[in-house]
């Protein structure tokens, strides 16, 4: 039987959200195309984008990459001046067209279209207080917008903050009806949005980069717990949730966001050479070069040459021509799909003692595979060093890690996944450490699949999820 495997062993995030209100008329779905190519990174199985003319909405919506699904002739069909748009990986509902998103709805207020980075916890119990609803798929955001058609509240707006005041869990949305775009960040602000400013329009994005691409400039990051309302009279803000502290999730800086992303005024490509600094604080090591995972090891990778004084060069060179997954022949290739991906330099890896930094280790497979795949091309000694603590818990605000049964650092010690990946050594950072790169405090981030401080609190059936295998 023909079956698929993963090509990396990381994190996988929920989504990308991007939207433009124009002033000027101007059709916007190529600019959305352009933003939504920059935050590719957020997620490959489905995209889509909807346009507002102020009678119609009007868009396009399928399964795969950004430019497997649009091109010149029907980005001309989408004309407006309001567009919203979003690339998604699944978390909450599966890999269907059905999921895909914007997920568009008739209201009492006109029709809307909705658009959502994140994970909601409490998404049972949200569709089972409307019974009556016809639901057309599985994922969360639909059901934000079927709150949003059956709330009795007088107009549009007051019928969104009595949806976003149901919601529990990480939301960072983008909503367009006929004449307005709102952007909404969930009280905790788990996950990140921002606003940029074109010459006659405003932007919103999941990451700073997806504006640059367009040439927009960056105005701010939506604050946590905030409603922005983009119309005819320009842009507003209205603060519908108070009292909650900032969580924003530290996996943005890690992982997820591209390195030439900013947020919080903090740009992430150095706060990830910070972390592979501190990383070489803390856990140094006797060898002779630095090499990375790349490309999300090689910001650390380059902060720890830097503080260690041990040279970097490529080790790894990445075929950057694939996707995510892709199909296994035979079951005797099993590991073709790591070899697919990653290609040592022979030269530069024989004989030497490696330290291969990497960002993350979530189940360990992919890491064994590399370390392997360096000794077969005659490294002497590979040390692994990861720029972030162990993953110990699931995460239920937007990341695919749904049971500790699938994290090897919640089953095994530090000397057990170094004997697992077959490394000669194995370090992590500290909690301590993270914090310190970031340069914000521990209580402003969500580190909950670090340590199982979890800001929203739990339903009981994931409270269960949380404690398994612990």
């Amino acid at each position: 039987m023909v079956s698929t495997i993963p090509l990396d062993d990381k994190p996988k995030e929920a989504c990308g959200v991007y939207g433009i209100f124009s002033f000027n008329g101007e059709p916007l779905a190529k600019l959305v195309y352009y933003g939504l190519y920059a935050l590719q990174h957020r997620g490959q199985e489905s995209a889509g984008i909807y346009t507002s003319n102020g009678q119609q909405l009007q868009g396009k919506v399928g399964m795969g990459l950004v430019n497997m699904i649009f091109n010149e002739e029907n980005l001309k069909e989408l004309k407006g001046n309001i567009a919203l748009g979003h690339v998604r990986y699944s978390t909450t509902g599966s890999s269907i067209l059905a999921n895909a998103q914007p997920v568009v709805m008739t209201t009492k207020y006109g029709p809307i279209a909705l658009v959502h980075n994140g994970n909601l916890i409490n998404t049972a119990d949200l569709r089972a207080e409307l019974p009556n609803h016809k639901w057309q798929s599985t994922n969360d955001t639909e059901v934000i917008a079927a709150h949003i058609a059956n709330s009795s509240a007088p107009n549009l707006q007051a019928a969104i903050i009595e949806t976003l005041n149901k919601c529990r869990g990480a939301f960072s949305l983008g909503i367009m009806s006929l004449d307005t775009l709102f952007a909404v960040r969930d009280p905790h602000g788990i996950r990140p949005l921002s606003v940029g400013k074109l010459k006659d329009a405003y932007v919103i994005a999941s990451e700073t980069c997806a504006l640059d691409v367009v040439g927009a400039e960056f105005v701010r990051d939506v604050s946590a717990g905030e409603l922005v309302i983009i119309n005819k009279d320009g842009l507003q803000s209205k603060t519908w949730a108070r009292g909650v502290d900032e969580a924003l999730c530290v996996f943005e800086f890690i992982y997820f966001a591209r390195p030439d992303s900013v947020i919080n005024g903090r740009s992430f490509h150095d706060v990830r050479v910070n972390l592979g600094k501190y990383l070489a604080k803390e856990q140094s090591v006797d060898a002779e070069m630095v090499i990375a995972v790349p490309d999300s090891g090689i910001p650390a990778a380059i902060g720890f040459a830097k503080e260690s004084g041990i040279p970097f060069t490529e080790g790894l060179i990445k075929n950057r021509y694939i996707g995510r997954t892709f199909i296994q022949p035979t079951q005797a290739m099993r590991e073709i799909g790591v070899r697919m991906k990653l290609n040592p330099i022979r030269d530069s890896v024989r004989g030497k003692k490696l330290v291969l930094i990497d960002d993350s280790i979530v189940r360990g497979t992919t890491s064994r595979q590399i370390v392997r795949l360096l000794r077969e091309n005659g490294a002497r000694e590979v040390h692994v060093r990861v720029s972030s603590p162990p993953i110990m818990y699931p995460c239920f605000y937007g990341i695919d890690t749904s049971t500790r049964a699938e994290l090897i650092a919640a089953n095994l010690s530090i000397e057990g996944i170094r004997k697992y990946i077959e490394a000669d050594s194995l370090g992590y950072l500290s909690l301590r450490s993270l914090a310190k790169a970031i340069n914000l405090p521990r209580d402003r981030l969500c580190m909950a699949c670090l340590n199982g401080d979890y800001p929203v609190k739990l339903p009981e059936k994931l409270e269960s999820l949380k404690l398994f295998f612990e």
